[in-house]
């Protein structure tokens, strides 16, 4: 028998030494997974919008707790001792000898106090997580997005080949928004803490002194594109309204605002939102979750006139006088058999210029009446209508523009009633408001298109080193002759001086624009819309907004628009706004029948 055991010590304690070193290390041992905060996102100024907020779980593990401690705990946490005893029991069920999660968000004064008294309460373990915290009035929901919970559909499809720990079940990622398009910066990779454990699995020391752990790494900051002010005055000016707002920069492209009303507060998110509150908003008559910004389809009305203007100059519909050619206005345009549109006055003879500068209906029926249908849609898609864009924000709708095809596929009628409405932005057609303030950026800078984009580069938050991301898509022009778009420059600057919108000029500051009422069906009065851009000579924004029911484009969406213009080109609204006629027209404008907003 001692020959035996003496052979046995031997195997066990020099021929198999390291093998079962390695066994009863792993078994000490525990890489515990650490997630990286994730990355702060500031707006173009450097204003904190997105930061990281700790949130503390008081953890039990009922084996070792001493119940007699349980009014010491009850005192901290400021609950009755009954929900102690209760939460000891769930600790009991789940596993005596393992912490189990029991108090989440409780305050950082709590979390203190039971630290503090730490050894007085064996069997107590604490946590520390980040929640989102806002920092700015400015929601931005469609813009920021939110962060959800990862289910186990995901998990099975993301690809974990490089990293088995990247997403575990609890973790959170971006759901809509900047959230989602920059995940990958945000979240960074979790990093391993190694640390020893007794036979019960509860941590004991860190092993080697920490020295063997890997810090999380690879997050990132975000720094946008947007104004954390001008996104801020245009949510306040969408009280008791349904709409969008988009405001770029024409030079560059990057979205300097993004507004989708109602919305929703992002803080619901953070701790995982529960399936009630999820109820309220998916089903709510209004729509917060739907981004009226990028994926809202309606008729441009008027705002549609400079695109036919440049359509009608490059096409030569005008013959050979181009821009100095007139079309008569009798105050109506026949379209057969004893019908026709009226327009919205007796214009007599009118240029293209001046049909621009008074939304002369009958000039626009007649260029669509001498246009080629297929012909127009080749074009309204050159101007990134009828197209998603390339951007970095995933949700968008492409809209859509008609063609003789789609005519001839749907049984549709398409006479010259139906393609002559096209030309007022009327009819058979849809588009965005990001399509739109994309189409007046163009205009803005004189033909060219960019990809509109909300962040504008990545920074490493420890050695403050800025990456400037990859263009998302090089711009592209519209290849329409400089000449024309000066034309149409030219009636849209009249337009702000004399003609509908006179009345949301930006006091000292030279603007275009052009306003449009696009038709809503059934017994519900129609959308109002607006383009525009300033500084005339030197834009540095452009923007389009969408009120829905509100009337016409020079009652509630051109009046948003000048005031969120004139905030970012003078970084504030001087005190006189309270007498504005702007600030009361968009005040005073309210959808028709709006239920109520996501509060």
């Amino acid at each position: 028998m001692l020959s035996v055991l003496s052979f046995q010590l031997f195997r066990l304690q020099v021929t198999e030494r390291q093998d079962l070193s390695e066994i009863a290390r792993g078994n000490a041992l525990r890489d515990i997974r650490v997630l990286p905060a994730r990355g702060l996102v500031y707006d173009r100024n450097g204003t904190l919008m997105v930061q990281n907020m700790p949130t503390y779980t008081i953890s039990l593990a009922s084996r070792y707790f001493d119940r007699t401690r349980i009014p010491l705990l009850a005192k901290h946490l400021g609950v009755p001792e009954s929900v102690v005893s209760l939460r000891l029991e769930e600790a009991q069920e789940h596993n005596p000898y393992r912490l189990y999660p029991s108090f989440a968000n409780v305050s950082f004064e709590q979390y203190s106090r039971i630290l503090e008294d730490s050894y007085w309460l064996p069997g107590v373990g604490w946590e520390i997580k980040h929640r989102r915290h806002y920092s700015t009035n400015a929601r931005a929901s469609h813009a920021l997005g939110y962060i959800g919970e990862v289910n186990r559909e995901e998990l099975n499809a993301i690809d974990q080949q490089s990293d088995s720990s990247l997403y575990r079940q609890g973790d959170f990622l971006g759901r809509t928004g900047v959230e989602r398009g920059y995940e990958p910066w945000l979240r960074g990779i979790p990093g391993v803490a190694r640390r020893w454990v007794n036979v019960y699995g509860l941590e004991i020391m860190s092993y080697a002194q920490g020295q063997g752990d890997q810090p999380p790494r690879g997050n990132y900051d975000l720094h946008l594109t947007l104004d954390y002010r001008v996104q801020e005055l245009a949510e306040s000016l969408f009280v008791n309204k349904r709409g969008a707002v988009v405001a770029l920069d024409p030079n560059d492209g990057g979205i300097i605002a993004l507004v989708s009303k109602p919305d929703y507060p992002l803080e619901m998110f953070n701790e995982g939102i529960q399936s009630d509150a999820w109820q309220v908003l998916v089903n709510h008559d209004e729509q917060p979750l739907y981004n009226r910004a990028t994926m809202n389809l309606m008729p441009p009305g008027s705002t549609w006139k400079p695109f036919m203007a440049l359509l009608g100059l490059s096409e030569g519909l005008l013959g050979d006088e181009g821009g100095e050619a007139t079309i008569f206005c009798p105050g109506y345009h026949p379209f057969g058999q004893g019908r026709f549109f009226r327009c919205l006055d007796v214009h007599g003879h009118k240029n293209v210029v001046q049909a621009l500068q008074n939304s002369c209906n009958t000039f626009f029926f007649e260029l669509a009446h001498r246009m080629d249908l297929d012909v127009f849609k080749t074009y309204a898609n050159r101007f990134g209508f009828g197209v998603e864009a390339p951007t970095d924000l995933r949700e968008q709708t492409a809209g859509f523009i008609p063609d003789s095809a789609y005519f001839n596929r749907t049984g549709r009628y398409w006479g010259k009633g139906a393609v002559m409405n096209l030309g007022v932005g009327q009819g058979d057609m849809g588009v965005t408001p990001f399509q739109l303030a994309r189409y007046a950026a163009a205009l803005a800078n004189g033909g060219t298109l960019h990809a509109p984009h909300m962040v504008s580069h990545l920074v490493e938050p420890e050695t403050n080193e800025r990456i400037k991301l990859p263009a998302i898509s090089d711009p592209s022009h519209l290849g329409i002759d400089t000449a024309y778009v000066n034309l149409v420059r030219r009636g849209m600057r009249l337009v702000m001086e004399a003609g509908t919108g006179r009345a949301s000029q930006i006091p000292g500051i030279p603007s275009a624009g052009k306003t449009g009422t696009a038709q809503a069906p059934g017994n519900f009065t129609d959308h109002s819309v607006f383009i525009m851009f300033a500084p005339f000579d030197h834009p540095r924004i452009a923007l389009a907004v969408q009120c829905e029911n509100t009337g016409g484009g020079s009652l509630c969406a051109a009046p948003i628009a000048s005031l969120l213009a004139e905030m970012y080109l003078k970084r504030e609204i001087p005190p006189s706004w309270q007498t504005d006629i702007r600030m009361q027209r968009a005040l005073s404008a309210t959808s028709q029948s709006l239920v109520s907003t996501a509060e």
